[in-house]
């Protein structure tokens, strides 16, 4: 399965707004994803930068965190938590957004939307 956003984060934005999993229903509150982007070889370190750079103010976001897999030298994990799932697809067309995806695809093997979350809350969430 591919996603779409920093799917690149990838497929399309239309992709990102159904997933795999069908529409959610709106207004349930926060909405997440946790992906798994693989990066060309030796190019983890520029795909992550791009990725974190285009992440400021988006609004709806609540959480945003790439992480390196310290097992896997080209392996990135991408966890989000958006106020809702309408934020979340709203964000694709964000300008900045746009731009990290076209940055960003050449450097992309691989990806894999792991799950969509209803996140409940923890430290640094609010609970809704």
């Amino acid at each position: 399965m591919t996603w779409e956003r920093r799917t690149f984060l990838a497929g399309t934005a239309a992709a990102a707004a159904v997933g795999p999993f069908g529409a959610l229903a709106k207004g349930t509150g926060m909405y997440g994803l946790i992906g798994k982007m693989t990066a060309q070889p030796g190019k983890r370190a520029e795909l992550t930068a791009i990725l974190l750079d285009g992440v400021a103010g988006m609004p709806g976001c609540l959480s945003y965190v790439v992480a390196d897999d310290p097992a896997e030298a080209d392996t990135i994990w991408i966890t989000e938590v958006w106020t809702d799932q309408v934020s979340h697809v709203a964000s694709l067309q964000m300008p900045s957004v746009r731009d990290a995806i076209t940055r960003g695809r050449p450097l992309i093997a691989g990806m894999a939307r792991i799950a969509e979350t209803r996140p409940l809350g923890g430290t640094g969430l609010t609970a809704r």
